[in-house]
């Protein structure tokens, strides 16, 4: 993304003054802000326009926040969602979480902390994206992965044939490595949050891959489990 077009920011709030404070507030930091005061506008708006954050409110009108970034997540969508809410139960900061929110922030809040959230999960968004993507083919040890025909080479000189999960669970590891990829994040990516995988489902996904490209399965060089953050690829 090229750095003139203005980092956008899509504030879903129904409080008007909150709103008008947070808008006026983001502007001056610099965002261009799209409004929506209500569930269904701000879905609407996220068909139609790329956002590089949302910042969502729990309690709406109708549809509430955490039904938002459901729908949201389950259209396959990444965008950073920082949610605001009046309840400060952990309960309800897990149950955005789990939902799709990538942050949580709790009613009344520092303006400066908000801001510096913003400012958090936005760099973190665009890091992301400029991930360098591993193109159609990569080596490693004596493997080979065709990304694009679904197949590797493997360091005994057989020739498998990928699923279409295992391949892009692969290449999301791949283009991530030697970094912890959290569960989540393999999810969104590979299965669309609509689907609940077990953790048990990407385990079985790690134990394959180790053995078709591990010399030695018991003691993996590439694929890794962190236990309860996610999984890694490394070399």
């Amino acid at each position: 993304m090229s750095d003139d077009k203005k980092t956008s920011i899509l504030l879903v709030e129904d409080e008007e003054n909150l709103h008008e404070a947070l808008k006026l507030n983001l502007e001056l930091e610099g965002y261009d802000v799209t409004s929506a005061f209500d569930g269904a506008a701000a879905l609407k708006a996220v068909e139609t326009e790329y956002f590089d954050l949302i910042i969502l409110d729990v309690m709406l009108p109708e549809m509430d926040g955490i039904s938002v970034a459901e729908s949201i997540r389950i259209g396959n969508n990444e965008v950073p969602i920082l949610i605001l809410s009046a309840k400060n139960s952990s309960a309800d900061r897990v149950l955005g979480l789990k939902k799709g929110a990538d942050d949580y922030l709790t009613k009344p809040f520092n303006l400066e902390e908000l801001l510096l959230r913003v400012h958090k999960l936005i760099n973190k968004n665009k890091k992301l994206q400029d991930k360098s993507s591993v193109g159609n083919s990569y080596t490693f040890g004596n493997n080979l992965i065709d990304f694009k025909a679904q197949e590797a080479t493997t360091h005994t000189n057989g020739k498998i044939q990928l699923s279409k999960k295992e391949t892009m669970l692969l290449k999301l590891l791949i283009e991530n490595k030697n970094e912890v990829v959290p569960r989540e994040k393999i999810l969104q990516a590979v299965w669309g949050y609509n689907v609940y995988p077990t953790t048990r489902t990407i385990d079985n996904f790690i134990l394959n891959f180790r053995k078709y490209f591990e010399e030695d399965s018991r003691n993996p060089k590439y694929f890794h489990s962190v236990r309860g953050v996610g999984y890694k690829y490394s070399e």
